[in-house]
């Protein structure tokens, strides 16, 4: 047991909804992704709200296993095509249209999960796609493209569907981009260089302007922007110089901030990701605690999962997040009898064993009604 792991998960704010009682085995899904046993946060009596669904590291998690011919093999024929292709390094993820994409720092590419062909997949791009640090990324769930924040090209790169090279820009604000997000057509990039968020039109890759928009006042202030999520109505930024998220306006404007430094429940010591889900609760990921770290929108702390690298659902020096709710299909088999799947939680881990793990955010199933 590690000596700094955080006492035992519990719901800080009050659960609703029915209390799991027993635990059976899980629905039937490959036995590869497949954990062995069930695991929930918070555990019960209290009412489990996340539970960890599958991981990803390699391609025996997603591919089926394939066995050479008896012709293949007398011919001699090379076998490196089926040879197992592992995430290095991860940070930044995203999710759209049934793959997951990964920004994998330590092969400069973005590794792509792509769940219904049941493959993983290097994205290499050449000429003027080529990356160099991809640290951010973003996918569109409506057609596919891919955007990506490259620190070391200085760039957010952008692909379309079919992986070819549709534009890059940043290099004449000299930002160096470790996050990016898209809202309509608004392109938020996280601008470690500046300080600032730097905000572009998607359909000309013009600038639009800078986050916070009011460089004078004191709390506003970014010092180390690493990662952003953006909503209809604000924007969320982690600020690793100050150990916490500022929470500004679609206008810029600074309206409070969440969490502080510290040890304690609530704090930060080294946030990463952060995502927020459409009741505007907070996901923040920290690379201290090793843990993420749930708000309400009032900012009150509600529960927390994951921990220190034990087991599966565990994490191992965790960076990225992201929430989905428009692949929840192709995870609802994973899901503990009784229990209905709201939206996913993706969160990556830069070491370990478990390179992507797969949450779902759960509920007990309703009752029908049946009244005349």
């Amino acid at each position: 047991m590690n000596s700094h792991r955080l006492i035992p998960v519990v719901l800080l704010a009050a659960a609703a909804g029915t209390l799991l009682t027993a635990c059976s085995s899980t629905a039937p899904t490959p036995e590869l992704t497949q954990p062995r046993e069930l695991i929930v946060y918070p555990t019960p009596p209290d009412t489990p709200r996340i539970q960890f669904l599958t991981r990803y590291s390699t391609s025996a998690d997603i591919e089926p296993e394939r066995r050479r011919s008896i012709w293949e093999s007398i011919a001699g024929e090379d076998d490196s095509a089926n040879e197992e292709k592992q995430i290095v390094k991860p940070y930044g993820v995203a999710m759209a249209q049934g793959r997951i994409y990964v920004c994998d720092t330590g092969a400069i590419a973005v590794d792509i999960i792509d769940i219904p062909a049941q493959s993983l997949s290097r994205f290499q791009p050449r000429s003027f796609g080529k990356l160099s640090k991809p640290l951010g990324c973003f996918a569109d769930e409506s057609d596919g493209s891919l955007f990506v924040a490259d620190a070391d090209r200085q760039q957010v790169v952008v692909y379309g569907n079919d992986g070819s090279y549709r534009a890059s820009f940043g290099e004449r604000e000299s930002i160096r981009p470790s996050a990016v997000f898209v809202v309509g057509d608004s392109i938020f990039a996280a601008d470690l260089n500046g300080q600032r968020v730097a905000v572009y039109a998607r359909s000309d890759q013009r600038l639009l302007g800078f986050i916070p928009a009011d460089t004078t006042d004191p709390a506003a202030r970014l010092f180390a922007p690493t990662n952003l999520f953006v909503t209809n109505d604000h924007v969320y930024v982690t600020d690793f110089g100050s150990f916490q998220v500022k929470i500004y306006d679609r206008n810029g404007r600074f309206v409070r901030t969440l969490g502080r430094y510290g040890s304690g429940l609530g704090q930060f010591v080294r946030p990463k990701g952060v995502a927020v889900d459409r009741n505007s609760n907070v996901y923040v990921v920290d690379a201290g605690f090793e843990n993420v770290q749930v708000f309400d929108a009032e900012g009150k702390l509600l529960m927390f999962f994951g921990g220190p690298y034990e087991g599966p659902g565990d994490l191992y020096l965790p960076a990225g997040i992201t929430i989905d709710y428009e692949n929840v299909d192709l995870f609802r088999h994973l899901v503990h009898p009784g229990f209905q799947l709201k939206y996913l939680v993706l969160v990556t881990s830069q070491y370990g064993p478990d390179k992507v793990n797969v949450y779902g955010f759960i509920g007990p199933e309703e009752t029908p009604s049946h009244a005349p």
